[in-house]
């Protein structure tokens, strides 16, 4: 009977090492091409950052950019504009809410069509994870200038950009957890004459909700700060203010506007965490 190697203790091993050296040793071809990925993965590398111009004194030079512009920051100040860039957080973080809510409805249908469970049609449940990897694939910041140019300047086109390329997320979470549901509550409705719907709504959600809904606050977390960059193109928000202290090099505006926006995405994280942990345990 062959002695596989997993079945060789330490000893076994070490001895038949000693002798058959020949047969442990690495084939030539496997060394070649080790040595032949890692150099085409330094040269790759050193490619890269001959590409960039990336140099140990840009590095430096910036460096010192840097540190200049970070003692401009203090003490951050907000003048005049105090009430003004309050209400412009709370716009972004309505944005980053109702794009959320939105994005959570529509993903329901296409998340339950798109699960292989609840869709066994090959052609139909390939058309919709194709369609949510083509909303999702899409980067927010890509459809916000879309819409800033369809719909104009504000708030709309950053939440329309949320809701686009949040649909197809959520719906591809929500299609992934209702593909690993227990099929015996499913069953159960079933063998009591319930239908398509019926089982749905008793077999299906009540597994799959607390998850939906603890990725619908984490996307509300990431939207949060992903409304903020949505400003700096037009879309409303206090993105737009720190953009334009940014461009004026109003240093200790844009510092009073990124300490507001750091405060604001821990409470709304740390809410968020705590809903989340009381629906895992729920």
């Amino acid at each position: 009977m062959m002695l596989r190697m997993q079945d060789m203790d330490g000893s076994a091993l070490a001895r038949a090492h000693l002798a058959a050296p020949v047969v442990f040793a690495p084939q030539p071809l496997q060394t070649l091409l080790r040595a032949l990925a890692w150099f085409a993965f330094l040269a790759l590398t050193l490619y890269c950052l001959w590409l960039f111009e990336m140099s140990p004194r840009r590095f430096v030079n910036g460096l010192g950019t840097l540190l200049r512009i970070v003692v401009k920051m203090f003490p951050p100040t907000a003048g005049d504009m105090l009430a003004t860039y309050l209400m412009s957080m709370l716009q972004t973080v309505a944005m980053a809410f109702i794009g959320t809510v939105f994005a959570a409805v529509l993903a329901l249908p296409l998340g339950l069509l798109g699960a292989k469970n609840m869709l066994p049609n090959g052609l139909a449940h390939f058309l919709l994870r194709r369609s949510s990897d083509v909303l999702r694939g899409v980067d927010q910041l890509i459809w916000a200038l879309i819409f800033v140019r369809a719909v104009g300047l504000g708030p709309l086109a950053g939440i329309l950009a949320i809701i686009i390329s949040d649909t197809g997320t959520l719906a591809k979470l929500y299609s992934e957890a209702i593909e690993n549901i227990d099929r015996k509550p499913v069953e159960g409705v079933r063998s009591v004459g319930g239908g398509p719907l019926q089982a749905m709504r008793y077999g299906v959600l009540p597994q799959v909700l607390p998850v939906m809904l603890s990725n619908m606050l984490y996307t509300f977390e990431s939207n949060t700060r992903s409304a903020t960059i949505l400003g700096i193109v037009g879309a409303g928000g206090i993105g737009f203010y720190l953009s334009d202290r940014v461009r004026t090099m109003n240093w200790e505006d844009a510092s009073f506007i990124l300490l507001l926006i750091l405060l604001t995405v821990y409470l709304i994280d740390h809410l968020s965490g705590f809903i989340r942990s009381r629906l895992i345990r729920g």
